[in-house]
């Protein structure tokens, strides 16, 4: 199988565990996800099967959206639920300080990532280092905020808030963090309580499958699992499409680099998907000198159209 499944992550399981399970119910060896969720998150996780797995890394900067339950009242040695909570000494934050705070939070910020995350450290994870009390110097990365709005505010517990945040950042950002140090920003402490991937770049959780949809699909019929799959280029709106002829893409599947049509406008540097006269996605390729150069092929020679 090829092809990107949309998959609603549900709370519980890794995001490794999910990429298992699709692997066994499409009895397909190469499969990968498109950005770690998580165990308590839910929401989007783009899993890409089959010949989707080479074109991973073309998505791995791809915007994120997510809503984000922020618990004000207590600090977590994780930044989120699972870890040990200590209560704040400060005074419990309203609303309109929160709203006033978010604007700190717009925009390039720079972001120190959680003690408890898998940034290598001398060759350790920093998580491991945590669990075994070990001090961890993390640097803060840059990272952008696109969009922080908040949604709704519960105060049923004045003591302790919470607010639900939509967030829009670039790839790399914890959300963890921006739950710490939001907290901190208002002179309380906070942690994140709920995390909802809501869209990971074009993919949204509106058309993100749930597991039990796939695994009932899985056993229904052969191809029933197969129809779920968008095509393997899906989600790369942004990357320019350039249609040739067979040819050329007879060449370029012999691993061999192609010139252009004459008078043909050369594609914007970057990687340029290559179809053939039917839409579909025969291979990526750069631009070198004038000439395509192959970079990955999607398709054997054998399936190409002969030369004319």
């Amino acid at each position: 199988m090829d092809g990107i499944l949309v998959v609603a992550k549900p709370v519980g399981p890794t995001s490794h565990d999910i990429v298992g399970l699709i692997r066994r119910l499409s009895a397909t060896k190469r499969v990968g996800h498109g950005g770690t969720l998580d165990p308590f998150a839910s929401g989007v996780l783009p899993i890409f099967l089959g010949k989707a797995t080479r074109l991973v890394e073309y998505h791995v900067g791809d915007r994120k959206r997510y809503r984000a339950t922020v618990c004000f009242g207590a600090s977590s040695t994780t930044d989120d639920l699972e870890g040990d909570l200590t209560p704040s000494t400060g005074p419990a934050p309203s609303r309109e300080a929160v709203e006033t705070a978010l604007g700190a939070f717009r925009g390039p910020i720079r972001q120190r990532p959680p003690d408890y995350s898998a940034i290598k450290v001398a060759g350790r994870r920093a998580y491991a280092m945590a669990r075994a009390g070990q001090p961890i110097e993390l640097q803060p990365r840059e990272v952008t905020i696109h969009a922080i709005d908040i949604t709704s505010w519960d105060d049923s517990d004045p003591e302790r808030p919470v607010a639900v945040v939509d967030v829009e950042c670039s790839a790399g950002t914890y959300v963890r963090s921006l739950a710490r140090d939001l907290g901190a920003a208002v002179g309380s402490a906070a942690y994140l309580g709920a995390l909802v991937r809501t869209a990971s770049g074009h993919f949204d959780l509106d058309a993100a499958i749930d597991v039990e949809t796939i695994r009932a699909a899985a056993a229904d019929a052969p191809d029933a699992l197969e129809r779920l799959l968008l095509p393997v280029d899906a989600g790369l709106d942004e990357l320019p499409r350039l249609s040739v002829d067979a040819d050329t893409i007879a060449a370029l599947v012999r691993g061999q680099m192609a010139s252009l049509d004459a008078g043909e406008e050369p594609p914007a540097e970057g990687p340029i998907l290559v179809v053939d006269d039917s839409g579909r996605l025969v291979a990526v390729a750069t631009l070198q000198d004038g000439r395509l150069a192959p970079d990955k092929v999607l398709v054997e020679l054998a399936a190409t159209p002969g030369p004319r």
